[in-house]
């Protein structure tokens, strides 16, 4: 089996902005697997927040190149104790998944024992600016059945109470990215509620989450940088009502759907999320859908330009991948 991964730059339609910055292109990782004539690939992102770089993805990687290459028993399975949770594992456990379906001629949901792939209506992301701004970004989306707001500062009220101006009739979500404190929380979230918020995502720092057990508000909290994988299912439980699964934290397909799973049983509902990437990346995600409170797999919708082929959209809503995307 030949291993190939490289680095891809996809510009962002205007800048997408969080509580810890601004970037205006989104950096990917391609990995490729041809096997007997067969190529698999997968898509990942390095995810800045926890230390990953395109260079150190790469040489993740590249550690385990020859292992692949040689046959020595490094599968899906084997590859969840052989790489920690992130990007790389991640690119290498969607190549694994896309070969094996195009080697069977058998798609990926059935290989998984997962349901069949339908639309799905993705929510819509407006990045942190100022409340004007923000505004005239949700007049311009007001059509869409879901927005996700970026928040994390001051003015976090003006902001929201800005876009439900401009938008009145869709449902609203938020994310914080760490930003917010218990204070602020609490303080914001009666007039959230007023305005119709529905969820909030990580509304503090990951090391501040044991507050969360004092949170008594109607809105519901999801863990998104303080969840990864299986491992730190049991320390959201009393924090969150709701965990956001994102394929490069869980490090693949193959722990996201194990960690659904544990998360449902223990009572946890769940959401899907992305990165801002192409549909490459996404089109895996698109299989963990079923049964989501919320959907939020805008990353290929926020690019200039997406990969050929990519997945079909109309408005808010995602049709399943053709098998020459992925799958």
């Amino acid at each position: 089996m030949n291993l190939s991964a490289r680095a891809e730059l996809w510009p962002i339609a205007g800048a997408f902005s969080i509580s810890r910055g601004s970037k205006t292109e989104a950096e990917v990782i391609v990995v490729e697997l041809e096997n007997g004539g067969r190529r698999g690939r997968g898509e990942a992102v390095p995810y800045r927040r926890f230390g990953e770089t395109v260079e150190s993805v790469l040489a993740e990687i590249d550690g385990v190149a020859g292992a692949l290459a040689t046959g020595t028993g490094l599968d899906r399975i084997s590859l969840l104790s052989r790489l920690p949770p992130g990007a790389a594992r991640n690119a290498i456990d969607l190549a694994l998944w896309d070969l094996q379906a195009k080697t069977h001629s058998e798609p990926v949901w059935k290989l998984a024992g997962l349901k069949p792939p339908a639309p799905v209506k993705t929510a819509f992301t407006i990045s942190l600016d100022r409340p004007e701004a923000m505004a005239e970004a949700a007049r311009r989306e007001a059509g869409r059945p879901l927005l996700k707001l970026k928040i994390g500062g001051a003015g976090d009220l003006a902001r929201v109470e800005a876009v439900r101006a401009a938008a009145p009739r869709t449902r609203l979500i938020l994310d914080a990215n760490e930003g917010l404190s218990f204070d602020d929380l609490n303080r914001l979230v009666p007039d959230l509620h007023r305005l119709g918020v529905l969820m909030i995502e990580q509304p503090l720092p990951q090391a501040e989450d044991e507050a969360l057990e004092a949170y008594d508000g109607p809105i519901l909290l999801c863990a998104d940088e303080s969840l990864h994988t299986r491992a730190e299912l049991a320390a959201c439980v009393g924090r969150y009502a709701m965990i956001n699964v994102k394929l490069d934290k869980t490090g693949g397909l193959t722990e996201a759907i194990a960690l659904i799973a544990e998360a449902k049983a223990l009572g946890l509902q769940f959401m899907i999320g992305c990165m801002v990437s192409t549909s490459l990346a996404v089109a895996p995600a698109m299989l963990l859908t079923p049964g989501a409170a919320f959907v939020d797999l805008d990353g290929p919708l926020l690019l200039a330009k997406d990969r050929e082929p990519g997945l079909r959209s109309a408005g808010s809503i995602l049709e399943p991948a053709a098998p020459e995307l992925w799958g």
